[in-house]
């Protein structure tokens, strides 16, 4: 053990003073703090006055436009060419000509801009038309327009889940499903990431020769489990930086550009959402239900068990990487060159594939009998097992998978100690699947 624990040492120290090592281990937080601020910085980029020049030759529409912090309508009284030709120097985002139509109720418009529209400015000039073309219809069909919004109705459905003791707690299946698809895929990434560095590292050591060094001094086993360890350490430091640093740098925006944030929200729902509500009804109602929806989602948040889904995370992280960490070094050993991979990367790799494959059947039923027998077998547990967490699972199907994988990494050190132990010094000699099954049957 204290062989392998100086090759641990090795491993992790040489790894994270590499150059590439550090520059990725800042890039990668500042990569990941982007995906949730360009968005959000970006839009407030975009948050600017909208003004929108509109010739209705029907006359229906233009007092139905309502402006807003974002969206201004002004009526245009010149000419339409003249208009698209004055459009940058009047200062319009976009000139909306309603022709007049044989129809009674028109049912199309132009949108002329110098760019393309945003998805904003669209959703609130269709849903103005839409809305006052269905009550003209109404009317002139004798229907009285009130009337068919009073009886439009929202349906929530609120979802409880009942445990074995009989209690009862509210559920969210669409935050179970985020959950546990981005666990699954951040785990497959992983493991895709770290076995590679370990398959990369054997192949390194041995076309340079160092290993015939090293293997003077302790056993093959040993060094391919240091180096499985040692990756595998360089892995969780470098997960862990990122995580730490990510929410460092995110909170720090929000909090330093919070304000601005809040308000540009406020006011993009309100102007996404203005016409829906007008459509329902009552405002006071609908104010009343998008309240009850944010009580609903906390709570549906508070339902989740997220130390068994952090704590699954780490363990299977670590047992997915431990198990094709083993795989990779033994391809690593069989072979002198990277090119020479693909044709034993194929068997391990597809079980990964197919796992990420598998994920919407899986989310759309996580008890079926497809999502067990995966989430057990130990090639495919790591990913399709985090997906089912966050619906919550059996605990004999939580302990067969977690028996499985362990069993399955035992079967797969052993079965790479068996092909590294030969295939670690052996130069020159194109390996295919027989010479394989031979040095396994060595004694």
């Amino acid at each position: 053990m204290n062989k392998i624990g100086l090759i641990i040492k090795r491993e992790y120290l040489t790894r994270v003073k590499k150059r590439s090592f550090i520059i990725m281990t800042i890039i990668g937080p500042v990569l990941m703090a982007a995906i949730f601020i360009v968005p959000v910085y970006i839009a407030q980029l975009e948050g600017e006055m909208k003004i929108i020049g509109v010739i209705d030759e029907t006359g229906l529409f233009m007092d139905k436009f309502n402006s807003g912090d974002q969206v201004s309508f002004i009526k245009v009284e010149e000419p339409l060419e003249q208009a698209k030709a004055n459009m940058d120097k009047n200062g319009f985002y976009a000139i909306l000509h309603i022709p007049r139509s044989e129809l009674n109720v028109p049912e199309s418009a132009i949108l002329y801009s110098s760019g393309q529209p945003n998805i904003i400015v669209k959703g609130v000039i269709e849903n103005t038309m839409r809305n006052e073309v269905e009550s003209l219809k109404l009317s002139a069909s004798g229907v009285d327009p009130s009337v068919l919004k009073s009886i439009r109705t929202k349906i929530n459905l609120l979802t409880i889940k009942i445990n074995e003791g009989g209690d009862e707690e509210k559920t969210s299946t669409e935050l179970s499903m985020a959950l546990g698809f981005i666990s699954g895929f951040l785990i497959y990434i992983f493991i895709f990431m770290y076995g590679a560095q370990v398959m990369r590292g054997v192949i390194e050591e041995k076309t340079s020769r160092i290993i015939e060094v090293i293997i003077s001094s302790v056993k093959p086993f040993q060094l391919m489990m240091g180096k499985i360890v040692g990756v595998a350490l360089v892995g969780l430091t470098q997960f862990t930086v990122w995580i730490i640093a990510t929410l460092i740098l995110v909170s720090s925006f929000m909090a330093v550009f919070s304000d601005e944030i809040s308000g540009h929200e406020i006011s993009k729902m309100k102007m996404q959402n203005e016409t829906i509500l007008q459509q329902n009804g009552n405002m006071e109602d609908n104010a009343e239900n998008v309240n009850q929806s944010i009580v609903t989602i906390y709570e549906s948040i508070q339902s989740i068990n997220f130390g068994l889904v952090a704590g699954s995370f780490l363990f299977f992280f670590i047992g997915g990487y431990l198990l094709y960490g083993a795989l990779f070094a033994a391809i690593g050993s069989a072979v002198d060159g990277e090119t020479d991979t693909q044709q034993f990367m194929i068997p391990i790799t597809v079980p990964l594939i197919l796992s990420i494959a598998l994920s919407q059947f899986v989310i759309q039923n996580p008890d079926g009998p497809a999502a067990f027998w995966f989430s057990i077998f130990p090639l495919t547990s790591p990913v399709i097992m985090m997906i089912r967490i966050p619906f919550g699972v059996p605990f004999l199907d939580l302990f067969l998978s977690v028996l499985f994988l362990i069993l399955g990494f035992f079967g797969a050190t052993w079965l790479a100690a068996k092909i590294y132990r030969t295939g670690i010094l052996m130069y020159g000699k194109k390996v295919n699947y027989r010479e394989l099954w031979k040095w396994i049957r060595y004694k």
